[in-house]
């Protein structure tokens, strides 16, 4: 009775800290198991700010590297979810900001700004929560408090969609360096970028699932194997004469 107990207090210090069993401090020093995804959300960002600068006119890459930033996850399926979210809070954010930034400003009826601010605030919450994206509340109210507190009445309209268009930018940016780098759970979907329709779909269909259920679909080991001897085929087809 007492080495069960011993066993699971050490159990429970471990999960309190954060710790894997067998794990040092220099371990989690190191990030050994995070090392990848820093990586390539570097890459992500590097390769987005330079495509900014110098295709784009030195464009402000502000919103596109955010938009990379949650675009990249340790799956694909992962950076769909948020980056899909991102860009779906930044649209229904940018959307509902430009009516109410005119009524922000000139008060009509008499009634106070703030109190169109506040309405403007519910209409994003409540529209996100239509849809079942609750995790797109939080950049869809960003943008709106960004355009409605920061801009110039002269370029908000034109300052607002370039913002969404930013966004979706960054992510597709993030999602096709994962295509071209996918990662073993990717591999083992048979997520590549001869297949980005098939994973653009199926990364729909789990933003679906997650929005309606709390969390990404997750494959069994027969799922797994069964996911890999297709992805063997379609290899075997594409490479046949």
């Amino acid at each position: 009775m007492d080495g069960a107990t011993t066993l699971k207090g050490e159990q429970a210090t471990v999960r309190a800290n954060g710790q894997v069993k067998g794990e040092t401090l220099l371990d989690r020093i190191k990030l050994t198991r995070y090392r990848s995804r820093i990586i390539r959300t570097v890459i992500a960002c590097f390769v987005t700010a330079v495509i900014y600068k110098y295709f784009l006119g030195d464009r402000n890459p502000c919103f596109a590297c955010i938009g990379a930033v949650y675009g990249m996850g340790s799956q694909f399926q992962e950076g769909f979810h948020n980056g899909f979210n991102r860009f779906v809070g930044t649209f229904i954010g940018g959307l509902v900001v430009i009516p109410s930034y005119w009524l922000y400003f000139n008060t009509p009826f008499g009634v106070p700004g703030e109190i169109y601010l506040c309405i403007g605030v519910a209409i994003v919450m409540y529209i996100n929560f239509l849809l079942g994206a609750n995790n797109a509340i939080q950049p869809g109210t960003v943008v709106y408090f960004v355009v409605l507190c920061t801009q110039p009445e002269a370029n908000f309209v034109s300052y607002t969609i370039a913002r969404i268009i930013d966004t979706g930018v960054g992510v597709l940016i993030s999602l096709g360096i994962t295509m071209l780098r996918p990662t073993m759970i990717d591999r083992e979907k048979g997520v590549d970028f001869l297949t980005f329709v098939e994973a653009f779909t199926e990364g729909f269909k789990a933003w679906r699932y997650a929005n309606r259920c709390g969390s990404l679909p997750q494959l069994d080991a027969e799922s797994r194997a069964a996911k890999r001897e297709e992805r063997k085929a379609r290899y075997i087809q594409r490479h046949s004469y």
